[in-house]
């Protein structure tokens, strides 16, 4: 068990005094974003691949248009194919001045006509018909019941998923678009009110336990809100500490939770708080390489996902904490850290050879700091200077003094 530790010296005793010198940090912050701010959507370089957010029936057209064309070319030669684009690690995109992972526009071409590419044309064109089914009913459906369409066909979900994700960037749109999402986890409370298709839900009356994100976000529209941030947080364990605290209440902000790595509809809702409002953004993890890892899927996308980055990643989202120097900052006890394994040491210098992390000198400082001590510890350490030091002394002070990557 962690030995309860003074905190570090210098945090100001005085709470009033800091809840105001946070409050002032934050609306500093946002004048600096507005001034920052730049058009809606990127200016994608030459080379990457584009697709957009279309409503239903227009992705219907679409998938008419792919099945007319493959018609065709059957009724003229026998045989037919489909340009897919490449998704293989050669064709990821760093976009430097968006922060951005995206797609090139090299293209595969799927043939149907020989043993070794007659089941993956089959199984993408399996997909092709059940997104077009999906359009027309204006319904949707998990990735899961996908897979359970065929199992015959499709044998193992990561071929239902790979197919998927094929077929959206064929029809140069995301993923929810052709009506197919992930099952959501993550989770959102504070000061914001939405609309879900004809429900107003606001998000400071849900209790504790917070308004479980749906997958369904374009039913979704952001009514209102009087938050000056957002928090993003890895652990559910500490939301749920902040949920409990009404912490949103004294430090005006919508808190998220994606409990553990960060969904696609988490990412996706986030990134429509970030558009919509225009607030500044924070991310709270724990201190350890793949916290660090989850923080950079909701900076700048993943890679396996890179052609929906534009959609998903939030390029202006900070990392609050908790950073490898809070450790000795906020004197975390030596029984409350971890030693690193060879795995950790891996995903650290991963992270390290990532050209968009080699560009933030504050980032590189706290990864290679890392990489001198080899100790993490979890969110949940702070907690050995007692249960409210996470909400009255830790957040308040981080935020009180900008200290922040």
């Amino acid at each position: 068990m962690c030995a309860k530790k003074q905190p570090a010296v210098g945090l100001s005793i005085d709470p009033a005094a800091r809840k105001e010198k946070a409050i002032s940090v934050l609306r500093d912050a946002f004048e600096q974003k507005l001034k920052e701010a730049t058009q809606q959507g990127y200016d994608l370089p030459e080379g990457a691949l584009v697709v957009d957010e279309i409503p239903a029936d227009a992705a219907f057209k679409k998938t008419v248009e792919i099945a007319k064309t493959l018609y065709d070319q059957i009724m003229e030669s026998g045989r037919f194919a489909l340009d897919v684009p490449s998704r293989s690690s050669s064709n990821i995109i760093y976009d430097e001045n968006n922060d951005l992972l995206l797609l090139g526009d090299k293209m595969n071409r799927k043939w149907f006509h020989s043993l070794t590419s007659v089941e993956d044309m089959t199984q993408l064109i399996k997909i092709l018909e059940i997104v077009n089914q999906l359009l027309e009913k204006r319904i949707h459906a998990t990735k899961r019941e996908v897979f359970y369409n065929d199992v015959n066909l499709f044998k193992e979900q990561v071929n239902s998923d790979n197919c998927i994700e094929d077929l959206s960037t064929v029809l140069n749109t995301i993923r929810n678009s052709t009506n197919i999402v992930a099952s959501a986890m993550g989770k959102a409370v504070g000061r914001l009110r939405i609309r879900d298709q004809r429900d107003i839900i606001d998000l400071e009356a849900m209790g504790s336990g917070g308004w479980a994100i749906t997958p369904f976000l374009d039913n979704v529209e952001i009514i209102e809100s009087d938050a000056e941030f957002v928090l993003v947080i890895e652990k559910d364990a500490a939301a749920m500490r902040l949920s409990e605290a009404k912490w949103w209440k004294d430090y005006p902000c919508i808190i998220i939770s994606g409990r553990g790595a960060a969904d696609i509809a988490t990412r996706m809702f986030l990134k429509k708080i970030n558009k919509v409002l225009n607030i500044p953004t924070f991310c709270l993890v724990d201190s350890d390489p793949y916290g660090h890892y989850i923080y950079s899927i909701y900076l700048r996308g993943s890679k396996k996902l890179s052609y929906e980055s534009p959609f998903l990643a939030t390029p202006n989202i900070h990392l609050l904490g908790v950073l490898t120097r809070d450790l000795d900052s906020y004197n975390v006890p030596k029984e409350c850290r971890i030693p690193m394994n060879k795995t950790d040491i891996t995903r650290c210098q991963q992270m390290l050879a990532e050209s968009f992390v080699q560009k933030n000198t504050r980032w590189v400082a706290d990864l290679e700091l890392m990489m001198k001590i080899k100790e993490k510890a979890e969110i949940q350490s702070l907690s050995a200077h007692g249960f409210e030091y996470l909400t009255e002394e830790y957040l308040p002070s981080k935020i009180a003094t900008a200290d922040w990557i």
